[in-house]
């Protein structure tokens, strides 16, 4: 629960002396009342406590949520000018516009600063923000705080946090420029902001770069030879900037901003994203000593740090838990709007939880590693049978508590289920799901209802396991079966009662994928209402056509050789794909490039299953037949290299 308290004259805001002065004595109280409590250090997943800032406006007090209910989430922000991203992010007009569009109703956010210039730094953000707000300033201003107290001034438990949390790892902590010649008894330092790597696959190395001159970097230029180019900006794009230098030989380019002009995203735009280019480039201010220095011909040579900070982003979610806010890949205040947008779906999951359900519990917290996964053996209810509805409450965490210590790429990870070794039912697939990329935060819902078919047994071995190879995670699973809601007289109640497999496994997208399937024979059971139609298929790997993983395929489910049911992948590859399914549990802020949308699936994020009635399509007293195929463009897979796959598990489920 937070609360926000008013000023009592606006023109008090301006006395920063006598400001200072009050809060000094009311932070040292709360200060007194923290070090009595024996506060200790801060753990993501612990309870936040109550503290209090004064702000441009009055004051900020949170405190700890009613248990009853969940109050609002709270991403605490502390800028420092140290921080070239942190200017970009602050500087961009589209950044500052994400803010107030996708900023959730149920999120606040508290802006500090980590400068002795809070003050003045409190006003400037708070206007950037009522710049591009415009007319919804009044909408979003109630939920947004700037206080113009430094971070090391605060006096309650926040600070620990920032500088015990850290800040090193991608876009977070300060990146520098150092610059050196033998005309200076001291390196010059600049903050810098790398070009965003997912289109620049160019790295810097540890070793010292020579500098040379480069105008505008709009032409090519001898000179930059084996040299890191120093560019200004105008002219033409940055990408422009980069390809001419990358097609002089540079082995990286340096774009300096104006007098005047502040950091940007070095960014590729539309078409120009479709060539990769392979040198390193980044932005910063440009540095009078380095422009004289090129200018009378004299030795400039720049190397290339990272200087860890504190945290510059935390945040506690709806239940006054404390929680990482992630990586931001690029400066813009959309990775603050997704984490918070997770908190939401977060807070929704846990109170559709709390509905009655017969819980059957798999897993808490096993170890998933290695090739046996994690094991368990469990009872089910001895009335399955009435049940309609089974959903797969299933949590991945790291082993340590914080980020840092997951694992770094994705897997598939997937839930098998044999309740009778003889059963053709035995170790076939119940979920899937996909892990995040260096994030511990991940819970997710998934309804299954239709395999309810598959539990055939009160007693049943479940397995649940990805690539024997990947780091370890820590999975908790719980099976909820329920009943669903039907509304009036007149609404039939079915069962999935039995079910037939299809196509299951994975196989290679190539020339020959579609000659692995063959036409399928079936009948309809006598008893039988309704058929549908269930499959859960991924793509994944990367060919000459970025598939399975980012390419477009279809796949085909041909009923009685007349009949098409058709699903397809058409949002693999786009650019914020995957970022549409945070409201859907999907983890946000995660390293690399999750925002991509994939073939079929997210990282961090349930695959949920596909289905359909066909009931209709079917001849409900004689035989049947079902073929399935996949297609790339239209046509056949054909890649000439590094051929990717799918992962498909699909079945007839039938009900009475």
């Amino acid at each position: 629960m937070t609360r926000f308290r008013p000023a009592l004259s606006p023109l008090s805001c301006l006395l920063w002396g006598c400001i200072l002065a009050a809060v000094e004595s009311r932070l040292s109280r709360t200060n007194l009342r923290s070090t009595r409590a024996g506060l200790g250090g801060f753990d993501p997943g612990d309870p936040a406590p109550e503290f209090r800032v004064h702000t441009l406006d009055g004051e900020f007090i949170f405190q700890p949520k009613n248990q009853s209910s969940p109050g609002s989430s709270l991403i605490i922000h502390a800028f420092t000018n140290k921080s070239a991203f942190l200017e970009a992010l602050w500087s961009s007009n589209e950044s500052l516009s994400d803010l107030v569009e996708f900023l959730p109703l149920n999120a606040q956010v508290l802006f500090l600063s980590a400068d002795d210039q809070a003050a003045e730094q409190a006003l400037w953000m708070r206007d950037q923000v009522h710049s591009a707000a415009g007319s919804r300033w009044k909408e979003i201003f109630p939920r947004l705080h700037f206080s113009p107290i430094p971070v090391h001034a605060l006096g309650n438990w926040i600070p620990r946090v920032l500088y015990t949390w850290g800040c090193g790892g991608h876009n977070c902590g300060l990146a520098q420029a150092v610059f050196t010649s033998p005309e200076w008894a001291s390196p010059v330092i600049a903050k810098r902001l790398n070009a965003r790597y997912d289109w620049l696959n160019g790295r810097w190395g540890s070793e010292p770069y020579i500098l040379a001159e480069a105008g505008d970097g709009c032409k090519p230029v001898a000179e930059v030879f084996g040299a890191v180019a120093w560019v200004s900006e105008g002219g033409c794009s940055f990408f422009t900037k980069i390809k001419t230098m990358s097609e002089s030989n540079a082995t990286g380019v340096l774009v300096y901003a104006l007098p005047g002009n502040p950091i940007q995203d070095m960014n590729c735009v539309g078409d120009e994203c479709n060539t990769t280019l392979s040198i390193p480039a980044a932005m910063l201010h440009i540095q009078p000593a380095v422009v004289q220095a090129l200018a009378k011909r004299k030795p400039v040579n720049v190397s290339f740090q990272v200087t860890p900070s504190p945290q510059v982003f935390f945040a506690v979610n709806q239940q006054g838990e404390l929680a990482e806010m992630g990586w931001s890949l690029y400066p813009s205040f959309r990775f603050l709007c997704w984490q918070a947008q997770w908190f939401d779906f977060y807070s929704d999951l846990l109170e559709h939880v709390k509905r009655p359900a017969s819980v059957v519990r798999v897993f808490d917290k096993a170890l998933m590693q290695g090739e046996a996964g994690a094991q368990a053996v469990v009872e089910l209810p001895p009335d399955l049978l009435e049940y309609d509805v089974l959903e797969l409450d299933a949590a991945l965490s790291c082993p340590g508590l914080r980020d840092e210590t997951c694992a770094h790429w994705d897997h598939t990870v997937q839930l098998f289920v044999c309740c009778d070794q003889i059963s053709p039912y035995c170790k076939l697939e119940l979920g899937r799901w996909i892990t995040a990329f260096r994030r511990g935060t991940g819970r997710w819902l998934t309804d299954v209802s239709p395999l309810i078919a598959l539990l055939d047994g009160q007693r049943c071995s479940l397995t649940m396991k990805t690539v024997p190879w990947a780091m370890p995670w820590m999975t908790s699973l719980n099976l909820r079966f329920g009943y669903s809601n039907h509304s009036g007289n007149t609404s039939e109640k079915l069962h999935p009662y039995k079910l037939s497999p299809l196509y299951n496994g994975q196989e290679q997208f190539d020339r020959d994928y579609n000659t692995k399937f063959q036409e399928i024979k079936f009948d309809i059971p006598a008893a039988t209402k309704k058929v549908e139609l269930y499959a859960v298929i991924t793509g994944h790997g990367s060919d000459d056509n970025q598939c399975c993983e980012f390419c477009v395929t279809s796949h085909y489910f041909l009923i009685n050789s007349v009949s098409n049911n058709t699903l397809t992948f058409d949002s693999a590859g786009s650019a914020l794909g995957c970022t549409l399914r945070v409201g859907d549990g999907g983890v946000p802020n995660e390293h690399g490039t999750w925002l991509y949308g994939r073939g079929g699936w997210c990282d961090g994020l349930q695959v949920n299953p596909w289905t359909i009635d066909i009931t209709p399509q079917l001849d409900m007293t004689g035989p049947n037949t079902i073929l399935y195929f996949g297609l790339y463009d239209g046509r056949n897979p054909n890649p000439t290299r590094d051929t990717g796959y799918i992962i498909m598990y699909s079945y007839l489920i039938f009900y009475k």
